[in-house]
């Protein structure tokens, strides 16, 4: 099945978990995706391959500016055109609907909000905002839905992975209001087939000539492969054993790394 698929012509790469953790660099990534300057072309290098490449990542927790700063600093080659954030579609969303937004984001990511109104908010909108998710704030949000306001889910990952173990994400808090308005919230990040086709836009490419890597199995490999994309799983950031048996069908693949992965598209997708 995989063998009749089209030629690889673009890359979705997911950011934490699978490039870096917090401030550390997943080791070899780095090197992994960069692209040679000098005459000879190493074969480990994702940037040395006639692929599109785009960051995809659900974090909420600081704005594309800053993500892109962190990143630069710990040593990747990235532009800001190539990353997509579920910020960005969470953004777009909210100018298609219309709405003034109760933001229940960190406050280092309201710079992607810059401009909308949000006084007398008519939506919710939630992503990782650990200092937010408080009685009060969570009860607002509540009273706010039961009086009609839509619940928008920036994603709903269930935890994530920081220096320190795991940690909870969002999705708890978006199923507690849910449960508790006897609503269904709008989910606008991964794994929503919405969110990759988006991230694919301007790439000239279909799902089928796309694969994304990830360390989250749901999210990333399983919102992939529900798009029409194959999905790699990483076993670094919130990857725990037996996530592979977690999503139907399986995983593509399941690699050790980043490093790997790309040693893997390299040798047997182009």
């Amino acid at each position: 099945r995989m063998a009749a698929r089209r030629t690889l012509k673009a890359v979705l790469v997911d950011l934490s978990g699978t490039l870096h953790i917090e401030d550390l660099a997943v080791p070899g990534a780095q090197e992994a995706l960069k692209r040679q300057v000098t005459f000879f072309q190493f074969p480990d290098r994702l940037r040395s391959a006639p692929v599109t490449i785009r960051f995809v990542t659900n974090t909420t927790k600081e704005c594309k500016r800053d993500l892109l700063e962190r990143l630069t600093k710990l040593g990747f080659d990235i532009a800001e055109n190539e990353i997509f954030t579920s910020l960005t579609a969470a953004r777009n969303l909210l100018e298609q609907m219309q709405v003034r937004p109760l933001l229940l984001v960190d406050d280092k990511a309201l710079p992607d909000f810059t401009g909308m109104a949000t006084d007398d908010p008519n939506a919710v909108v939630v992503g990782l905002a650990p200092e937010h998710f408080h009685y009060e704030m969570m009860n607002r949000a509540f009273q706010l839905i039961l009086d009609g306001a839509p619940l928008i889910a920036i994603h709903k990952a269930r935890y994530f992975k920081k220096k320190d173990g795991l940690a909870l994400g969002p999705g708890p808090f978006v199923t507690g209001l849910e449960y508790a308005t006897d609503t269904k919230a709008t989910v606008v990040g991964k794994p929503e087939k919405t969110f990759f086709l988006e991230a694919l836009r301007g790439t000239d490419c279909t799902p089928e000539e796309a694969v994304m890597i990830g360390d989250d199995c749901r999210d990333d490999v399983g919102g992939a492969q529900n798009a029409g994309m194959r999905g790699i799983l990483v076993r670094t950031g919130k990857y725990r054993p037996a996530d592979e048996d977690k999503i139907n069908p399986a995983p593509y693949l399941t690699c050790e790394n980043f490093p790997e992965a790309v040693e893997h598209i390299l040798e047997h997708l182009l």
